[in-house]
């Protein structure tokens, strides 16, 4: 690229990769409700709550932010018409008035509410991760459909991310202060998101060398996930003075300035090859006769292409994809009368809601098991860089394996889950060191299903309707997660406790619950296969050579722009 090159402001500020950067950053600050652990126990010791009704809120924490249905429907009805912002700023308006409520609880501001109502606060403030990530993850979706398993790894392994973002900022700013960490939570996210929701639009372009620079959002993904666990790591092994803490966070600000940088240049590059190929075609022209001008005429938005077919190849390929079109507009009752969409729905129930049962109960694991507390802190604090790792591991690799080696994304499904189990089954052994171990699979599979989901759902039945599809699908998470937290490992963790105490100690209190969740894990991954089965000439004959199709067409538009 020429160095001296500058394109307006316009076009660096309103474009994908603009719209790209934005999500990231908006998903940065989105997973508040992963540092639940930090602010718990001033619930509990404030509002005088016991541990049964601590459980209950968290298990609507976990409700509000797996059950997106509204955040999918505002999606379909509005972002068509005014773009993604109105669902980022429903996001930040429940945020906020969520938490605040809590911080007033907390502090006593406002009498103390009925656990109900703080049931309420926490559902209110958790739903509202539901409309960032739809509005992100499906606005992705919309602007890279050639690399959709990539942009949603990317989405949401952000998404995995800003829990150890948000616990290194309580660490340095609100350390020992838990009541102002919710006040935190009730500002800083939808500031954030109100800061950079203008950005997130959909912009229906194709380029040659998209991959390249979502090649450069993951290696900062993976740079920043590195940085965190360092940081993690020494904090929980050193006592960190004030300034060298608050150096390692003005390092993460910098950090997160990043995806900034990245966009402008991919925007740089994009705009220089189209002046280059217009001067170069310009000059070809001179050399040529003059042609009609009904021919010549390409005038189009530079911010929208209108594909047209391109020879009898493309006009065969639409003709044998009738079927194709028609499945991109399914609905979610349609999908709902699929034999996919239940088998979808059955694999997110396995494994979303036995992750959420491991990360519900992980400190009373390591309490029975005798690890100590820093032991079991670090661990809490790692769990997210694990997530961080699926979630974006799961999308790069089964996108690179789907174009390289035609393997339907479903098939991911399958290792994950059967490791999975494989991890449940580690923990359940409780040898040294095996909670470790076993939070490793557990956490990178886990991680993975949020990924893989979400694109299977844009692959299977289209972008139109995606946000309340795959939203209604991951409703299956805290279903299996309440089956399987209370009537599994609450009931058999209260049958070991010996005595009249309340607390148990042994590999017995967590060995029988870990070995059903090991089985629940392998049963979804054999419904997986059945998905494989079930879809695997769905994407040979549709899904490929759509991927295919897409992108011919981002060479022919990047060679005619």
């Amino acid at each position: 690229m020429e160095p001296d090159y500058n394109p307006s402001r316009k076009t660096l500020i309103k474009n994908k990769w603009a719209a790209a950067a934005a999500s990231i950053l908006i998903q940065c600050t989105a997973g508040s409700l992963y540092t639940f652990s930090i602010y718990s126990q001033a619930l509990k010791s404030t509002q005088n709550y016991d541990q049964s009704t601590l459980t209950t809120i968290s298990w609507f924490k976990d409700v509000g932010a797996n059950v997106g249905l509204l955040s999918g429907l505002l999606y379909s009805a509005t972002a068509a018409r005014c773009g993604p912002w109105l669902v980022l700023l429903a996001g930040a308006l429940q945020c906020f008035a969520g938490y605040f409520m809590m911080w007033l609880a907390v502090t006593a501001a406002i009498p103390r509410p009925q656990p109900a109502v703080m049931c309420l606060y926490m559902l209110v403030a958790a739903h509202a991760m539901t409309f960032f990530n739809t509005a992100n993850v499906v606005t992705g979706v919309h602007n890279f459909p050639s690399y959709s398993g990539t942009i949603v790894g990317i989405m949401k392994g952000f998404l995995g991310l800003s829990g150890a973002i948000l616990i290194l900022v309580y660490q340095t700013i609100f350390k020992h202060n838990p009541s102002s960490y919710i006040l935190l939570l009730a500002l800083l996210p939808p500031i954030n998101t109100i800061l950079f929701m203008g950005f997130v639009r959909i912009f229906r372009t194709s380029e040659e060398d998209e991959i390249k620079h979502l090649n450069a959002f993951s290696s900062f993904a993976l740079v920043l996930a590195a940085y965190l666990a360092t940081v993690i790591i020494i904090q929980n092994i050193l006592k960190l003075t004030v300034s060298i803490r608050a150096l390692t966070f003005s390092l993460l600000i910098m950090l997160l300035l990043s995806p900034i940088f990245i966009a402008i240049r991919a925007q740089r590059y994009k705009s220089y090859r189209m002046v280059k190929s217009l001067l170069e075609n310009n000059q070809m022209s001179d050399d040529k006769d003059p042609i009609d001008d009904d021919d010549t005429d390409t005038t189009e938005d530079q911010d929208e292409y209108h594909e047209l077919p391109n020879g009898p190849d493309q006009v065969r390929e639409s003709n044998n994809n009738n079927t194709l079109h028609l499945r991109e507009d399914v609905n979610l009752i349609g999908a709902m009368r699929t034999i996919s969409f239940w088998l979808l729905f059955f694999t997110t129930a396995c494994s979303m809601g036995s992750g959420l049962a491991l990360v519900n109960n992980i400190s009373q694991i390591g309490e029975s098991l005798r690890y100590k507390s820093l032991e079991v802190n670090t661990l809490v604090s790692l769990w997210s860089i694990w997530n961080f790792l699926g979630r974006f591991g799961a999308g790069y690799v089964s996108d690179y394996f789907l174009r390289a080696k035609r393997w339907p994304r479903p098939l991911f499904m399958i290792f994950t889950l059967a490791t999975m189990s494989i991890g449940y089954a580690i923990i359940a052994f409780g040898f040294p060191g095996a909670l470790y171990a076993g939070s490793v699979l557990v956490g990178v599979c886990y991680g993975s299903q949020w990924s893989l989901m979400p694109t299977i759902a844009s692959e299977l039945f289209g972008k139109e309707h995606l946000g309340t599809i795959f939203n209604t699908i991951t409703s299956a998470g805290p279903i299996g997660s309440y089956v399987l937290s209370i009537w599994v490992v609450g009931f058999l963790y209260d049958k070991e406790v010996a005595g009249d105490g309340n607390t148990c100690i042994g590999i017995q209190c967590f060995r029988f619950s870990f070995l059903i969740m090991a089985a629940v894990a392998l049963s979804g991954s054999l419904v997986a296969l059945v998905l494989f089965f079930w879809t695997r000439k769905f994407y040979k004959h549709v899904v490929l050579r759509r991927l295919y199709h897409s992108l011919r067409e981002s060479k022919r538009i990047d060679y005619d722009d």
